[in-house]
């Protein structure tokens, strides 16, 4: 096993300008979990860091901006708001690709450190 000491990160710079957000999110979480490198271990965090810029530039595919929603839910009776692709884009544009790297990122306790080596401008 890795020694955390002895892991290299490297930086990764991606421009997002008319790249796909879903084919970019893919390549991003294939970074951050380490799975390039060839001592890959499934449950050690051996990923890089990843800049993205120019990501109110990136491309959108079919009509996501119209017809995706984001759903969040307090746990209250009622408490179920939903937000369109094309709202979150005018607010935070750097969430749509944070989502999309989260949701793809392992569903364990390793998740919250490979996010937090994403850096969005």
């Amino acid at each position: 096993m890795k020694n955390e000491k002895k892991i290299k990160r490297e930086w990764h710079k991606i421009d997002a300008t008319d790249k796909v957000i879903g084919r970019m999110a893919t390549e991003i979480a294939v970074l951050l979990r380490g799975k390039h490198k060839p001592e890959y271990l499934h449950n050690v965090d051996l990923g890089d860091l990843v800049e993205v810029k120019n990501i109110k530039q990136a491309k959108f595919t079919g009509n996501k901006l119209e017809q995706k929603e984001y759903h969040s839910f307090s746990g209250y009776p009622g408490g179920l708001k939903t937000k369109k692709m094309k709202d979150v884009l005018e607010k935070k544009p750097t969430e749509i690709l944070k989502k999309a790297v989260w949701n793809m990122l392992p569903k364990n306790k390793l998740r919250s450190e490979m996010i937090k080596r994403l850096k969005i401008s």
